[in-house]
């Protein structure tokens, strides 16, 4: 790797500071923005009419991921207020592309995707892709962050951070960890640990988060950076031992882990959005209508209840701010992956 490992960190944490305003941003739209929605003015007579048969939201992951539970835990709700049916339909694979290609296909104006962050990588990670993940889908809404926490078999000898960094730097390429499958969320905020903490880990890709985290706790696989919303029940059961989260600061999800950055390695954070895109196709008048009825859901305490219950913190975007923000994102990620030498397969 021609760049070097400091010149890699001090990218890195530059970086993590720019992100931090958009972060900040978002935890105060989450009033705010349905406030803009209900006051701005319906934008045309389609929005009235949409939808006007069964919407299907594509998941392109496995189902009991964190994107699958919010999206299924939001879609009746969206079902009752616009009042047609909301079906949500996994197509894992690829990490990702499997289901985002297919969902790019339909652009009927009432086929939409359950993504994440990690969408607007994948250019960079597959050198052949049958889509564009910015120009063939508009942002509609953001729906939560969720943490990201480092989590071991219950078996496993290391007791903390530093415990997993002395036996890893001893013995270079021997420690594994899983993922939900190449440029997800899991396998980047992985990549990054292991680019600043100067570790040669080995990845094992899943599709899925589900079955890499089964394989965790069989002891298959020594690490894992899995979402808080899927490690939590592993976690509270002693299937899995928690050693820190990926955030900034300490988070709710686990109130009692330190961060990576503040234990380890400092400067370490990883934050991931959740959200809905829609294919091209669909008129703006509905992109705004279901931003809206999704920011009301989000807004609504029982939702945000329940969202604290699974371990992920709600967060709304407008349809023009998502779509920034992936713009963003896209060239944040895309030169980090350069800079960690992961090269498109």
């Amino acid at each position: 790797m021609e760049t070097t490992m400091k010149q890699i960190c001090k990218q890195t944490l530059e970086w993590i500071v720019s992100t931090k305003p958009r972060k900040s941003l978002g935890k105060s739209l989450l009033i705010g923005t349905t406030a803009l929605f209900v006051a701005a003015p319906v934008a045309s007579q389609n929005a009235d009419n949409w939808p006007e048969r069964t919407v299907r939201i594509i998941i392109p992951y496995t189902p009991g991921g964190a994107i699958d539970t919010m999206t299924r835990l939001i879609a009746p709700r969206l079902e009752k207020e616009l009042g047609q049916p909301f079906v949500v339909e996994n197509r894992p694979g690829a990490g990702g592309v499997v289901g985002t290609e297919a969902s790019a296909r339909m652009n009927d104006g009432h086929t939409l995707l359950g993504t994440a962050m990690g969408h607007v990588i994948a250019p960079h990670l597959h050198s052949k892709l049958n889509y564009d993940p910015l120009a063939d889908f508009d942002g509609v809404a953001t729906m939560a962050v969720v943490p990201n926490v480092l989590v071991v078999p219950a078996s496993s000898p290391y007791q903390s951070v530093e415990d997993l960094l002395a036996d890893a730097r001893a013995n270079p390429g021997k420690v594994t960890y899983g993922s939900a499958g190449t440029g997800t969320s899991l396998h980047m905020a992985a990549a990054m640990f292991a680019a600043m903490a100067d570790l040669d880990l080995t990845h094992v890709p899943y599709r899925g988060s589900a079955p890499a985290i089964m394989d965790l706790v069989a002891g298959r696989i020594d690490l894992m950076f899995d979402s808080s919303t899927s490690a939590a029940p592993f976690v509270a059961d002693g299937r899995l031992r928690a050693l820190a989260v990926a955030t900034s600061e300490k988070t709710d999800a686990f109130p009692d882990l330190p961060t990576i950055g503040d234990s380890a390695v400092p400067g370490y954070e990883v934050d991931w959005w959740y959200g809905i895109l829609a294919p091209k196709g669909m008129s703006d008048a509905a992109i705004q209508r279901l931003s809206a009825a999704i920011a009301t859901q989000i807004n609504d305490p029982d939702v945000q209840e329940s969202f604290r219950k699974i371990k992920i913190e709600p967060l709304v975007m407008t349809p023009s701010e998502l779509q920034s923000t992936m713009q963003s994102d896209a060239s944040r990620w895309g030169d980090l992956v350069k800079q960690l030498g992961i090269e498109p397969n």
